[in-house]
């Protein structure tokens, strides 16, 4: 019989000052491994610090409306891939502005992801998917500020089951009001540069 893994068990937690400003954020509970646990709690914790604090230093009007979300993407096969999202609107702003960060953890190796360790050393990870994601923006007509000239090596993404989802922030390549523009890229269609026993080659798996 197949070892069969259960997904990890999430709580939520959040962080709330004043009627208007809480952030939700998650924790994984119950893990065998103690040290992995403490490994994914202390990288969410950190990044949803480091998402008040951009928002916080980003202007010098006070801070008005602040929400924190997350969500789950992958929660199988020994793959935990989730988004943080920050939104919040300043005193007298145009607009609020809002941040999504992901993070993503190889459970049977114990560690969190870069998007380079995806990929097989060499594989030129970048050029294949600027290149996927270059033929989606025609495909959709997405609105640009200027020419696309690629992703970078350590591109915004997150894993949800067997797409690699590859995104920019809010003006990063397009204007506000088209939002977060994101690029779903099927595993299969990167199978020969993958990792096979890393997180996308355990996804890619038939069965």
């Amino acid at each position: 019989m197949m070892p069969y893994t259960f997904p990890v068990r999430i709580e939520t937690h959040k962080i709330s000052d004043g009627h208007n400003k809480t952030v939700f954020y998650p924790q994984v509970a119950a893990l065998q491994n103690q040290a992995l646990e403490g490994l994914i709690n202390h990288a969410i914790i950190n990044q949803t610090q480091q998402l008040i604090n951009e928002q916080i230093g980003n202007m010098p009007t006070a801070v008005e409306e602040m929400i924190g979300l997350y969500e789950v993407k992958n929660n199988q096969r020994k793959v935990l891939s989730l988004s943080l999202s920050n939104y919040t609107y300043h005193y007298q702003a145009a607009h609020g502005m809002t941040y999504i960060k992901s993070l993503t953890f190889d459970l049977e190796k114990g560690e969190q992801c870069k998007l380079s360790e995806l990929f097989k050393p060499g594989s030129n990870y970048v050029e294949r998917l600027s290149s996927l994601v270059d033929q989606q923006i025609k495909q959709r007509d997405i609105p640009l500020l200027g020419e696309f000239t690629g992703i970078r090596p350590d591109q915004d993404f997150y894993i949800a089951d067997k797409t690699l989802v590859i995104y920019f922030q809010l003006y990063e390549i397009t204007p506000y009001v088209y939002g977060f523009p994101m690029f779903p890229i099927s595993v299969y269609d990167l199978q020969d540069i993958i990792v096979e026993d890393g997180p996308l080659g355990q996804l890619a798996v038939n069965n």
